[in-house]
């Protein structure tokens, strides 16, 4: 997907459906700008406001209208050598704000990348979901064994994947299209309605499990033979069930307006402001120091700049 593409995502959000479930997806991320566009005019504000409060009452009109124009973002003050636009109350309070601003660039367009690389990995999961699709009463034991190991070895790598990302002080945590599209496919693989018509409790009671400390998959073969002898029948069904549904969830995930593209396209739009305003903002409120992204953010934000062909 082009970075265009995402631009012009729809921004409205629809509700994702999951077997037997349904959750709305949020405007997670959707106030990007209007937050932004609020902290800045407050900013202007309050400098106004502080300035003609100071003013003789005899002109303070005339010093509100001359203040108005000269934080205007027309107005282009000559900052000092050190990046500070003197010509406001508060010179270091707009100095640190547009540093703020600076580090969100680089944070946005690092998440974008990353929640493009999972919007990748989703659709990778949800083909290896459809291989088991396949699977019927003429597959032997060991082929539905080697299938199901398969597709267990895909899910970890989707874990390990995005696993730092996600935790507390990685680059997705808290991000909802990121947190959702996880808790989404492990509700999947441990739906336990999947083979209930013909007596199976899910993918569990084939052996296929879900760690709840470490999040990865795991096959018990001993079980899955088990019940392979005692209820074919029931594993066939089982696995075609769950191959159907988990790659819709994972289809649904990645569906316009759901989570991953209202992320991407609410990012793209945060970017292309701050890019098209960056200029006049540092005009303003001076350059702010520039970010110096390390770790998870400076690795995503060059796959930003390699997948996107931008800066």
């Amino acid at each position: 997907m082009s970075i265009n593409e995402i631009r012009g995502a729809n921004s409205d959000f629809s509700l994702l459906k999951s077997t037997g479930k349904s959750a709305s997806a949020p405007a997670e991320g959707a106030d990007f700008l209007s937050t932004l566009k609020l902290l800045l005019a407050d900013s202007k504000t309050q400098s106004i406001v502080t300035l003609a409060s100071t003013a003789s009452p005899f002109n303070a009109d005339q010093s509100i209208a001359s203040l108005t124009e000269l934080l205007g973002a027309s107005a282009t003050p000559a900052l000092s050598a050190i990046g500070r636009n003197t010509a406001l109350f508060d010179p270091e309070s707009a100095y640190r704000m547009m540093t703020s601003i600076n580090a969100k660039e680089v944070t946005y367009k690092a998440e974008l990348a990353e929640i493009n690389d999972m919007k990748s990995s989703l659709a990778t999961m949800q083909q290896e979901a459809l291989k088991l699709g396949s699977i019927d009463s003429t597959t032997g034991k060991s082929d539905i064994q080697g299938r199901l190991q398969a597709f267990a070895n895909a899910y970890n790598g989707w874990i390990n994947r995005f696993n730092d990302e996600l935790q507390a002080g990685g680059l997705l945590a808290g991000t909802q299209a990121a947190t959702v599209s996880q808790w989404e496919l492990e509700q999947s693989v441990e739906n336990i309605f999947n083979g209930a018509k013909d007596g199976v409790r899910g993918m569990s009671a084939l052996g296929l499990t879900i760690d709840p400390v470490t999040n990865l998959a795991s096959l018990d073969t001993t079980r899955l033979n088990a019940i392979m002898a005692s209820n074919p029948a029931g594993v066939t069904s089982s696995i075609q069930e769950f191959s159907a549904n988990f790659a819709k969830s994972a289809e649904l995930l990645n569906s316009p307006g759901n989570f991953i593209p209202n992320r991407m396209a609410n990012l793209a739009r945060a970017i292309d402001y701050i890019g098209d305003n960056k200029q006049s903002l540092q005009a303003e409120f001076g350059l702010g120091d520039v970010a110096q992204p390390t770790g998870q953010v400076a690795r995503a934000l060059a796959k930003y700049q390699a997948s996107f062909g931008l800066t």
